[in-house]
């Protein structure tokens, strides 16, 4: 009888843990390549909760850069894009066999780009057209898995957002009313807290490597303190309450098992941009325009293959497609959404930890810059290249 039990529970054991290893190449393929994403609006980092779908007790640290070049043979613009790198880490702890937690960083949402002075229409001899939008994210969730398919999730997002950005050059002087002269105009907005949340549910079948998830991210309201000054008019500084929403979101992942060892797998991305807009007070008033706003949500989607070499080695390649927010859009990011293909590899010397390593490359879409109600000229031809390292730990 005793025998018996210990035959029973030692097949239970190793059953689960079979299911559990196909659990962890699953998901570890799923992940890969890891590469920043060239979004449209200010999207970068696409905000993935996966690590908190992973089994056990789980933390990473990854780093992103992406190497844009956008430019426009018709206004002269050699390349107005800076290269930028962000950082993202992230805890999961199954704190029962039905609760678990988790802390995920990243910097969801940014610009970077200069106009060099060689580029007459952005720049007024001395300055360039610049741009600087930082966010840092900081999300807490509890999660409740009443059985071993089902996992339902929801917690609290602390983030910040600041920016600095500065017009120059004749793109920003009205050529229906001369009056209105932008070029010269700087605004800094201070780094400003604000709180949202999110939920979702992920449901998966162990036994085929199958796993959906839906999450949903709310939209964040930050009240910013602003500075507005302008280089012709020495006496003007503005101070007021900036209203900047960073958008609500719903992000859909799925993969499944095709075959031993291989996955597939697919992530869409909705952003609701179409209502987008920073407004100024100053800027509004002598323009009657908005600093920055989009005319479209973004729908983004990637569809990959991965596949395990061997107890060390996996591999993965995937097709991406955003359609960017909008078009025509700001002379601050004069690109409409892109078509990617990325490759990743991850090489696992011991079964609790592994190294990841991506590149990805962009065919940005072709747009035309406007500054306020004023089409400025094209930007066509356009590319980027994303690279990304990541680093995991099971305990």
């Amino acid at each position: 009888m005793l025998l018996s039990q210990h035959i029973f529970v030692t097949d239970g054991i190793r059953e689960r843990t079979m299911k559990l290893n196909k659990i962890y190449s699953a998901i570890l393929l799923s992940t890969l390549p890891l590469t920043p994403a060239f979004a449209a609006g200010l999207d970068r980092s696409g905000q993935s909760i996966s690590v908190f779908l992973q089994p056990g007790n789980y933390a990473e640290a990854g780093i992103s850069v992406l190497d844009p070049t956008v430019k426009s043979s018709q206004l002269n613009v050699t390349d107005m894009a800076e290269d930028y790198y962000f950082p993202s880490a992230a805890i999961k702890v199954q704190a029962t066999e039905h609760i678990s937690l988790g802390l995920l960083y990243d910097q969801p949402f940014g610009a970077d780009a200069m106009y060099s002075l060689e580029q007459s229409m952005f720049t007024n001899g001395i300055e360039g057209t610049k741009v600087e939008v930082e966010t840092h994210n900081l999300t807490a969730l509890i999660g409740y898995q009443p059985t071993e398919n089902w996992n339902f999730y929801a917690g609290p997002v602390w983030q910040t957002v600041e920016a600095d950005i500065s017009l120059r050059g004749q793109a920003y002087i009205s050529p229906k009313d001369p009056t209105k002269v932008l070029s010269g105009y700087d605004i800094k907005i201070h780094e400003e807290e604000a709180f949202g949340w999110l939920a979702g549910f992920a449901y998966q079948i162990p036994e085929i490597a199958l796993k959906t998830s839906v999450t949903y991210r709310s939209e964040i309201k930050h009240k910013a303190k602003s500075v507005e000054t302008h280089k012709l008019m020495p006496m003007l500084n503005v101070e007021s309450q900036l209203d900047a929403i960073t958008p609500q979101s719903v992000n859909i992942d799925f993969q499944t098992g095709v075959a031993a060892n291989t996955l597939a797998f697919a992530n869409i991305r909705w952003v609701h941009w179409d209502q987008f807009a920073v407004t100024p007070k100053f800027l509004n008033s002598a323009s009657g325009n908005n600093l920055i706003d989009y005319s479209d949500d973004q729908w983004s989607a990637t569809v990959g293959v991965g596949r395990k070499f061997n107890s060390h080695w996996s591999g993965s390649a995937s097709v991406g497609y955003d359609s960017g927010a909008g078009n025509p859009v700001t002379t601050l990011g004069p690109t409409e959404g892109y078509w990617s293909v990325g490759l990743g590899g991850q090489y696992s010397p011991a079964e609790n930890y592994f190294i990841q390593a991506g590149v990805k490359y962009f065919w940005l879409g072709d747009a035309t810059a406007r500054t306020g109600t004023t089409n400025v000229g094209e930007f066509e031809d356009n590319y980027a290249l994303g690279y990304g390292l990541k680093i995991g730990y099971r305990f």
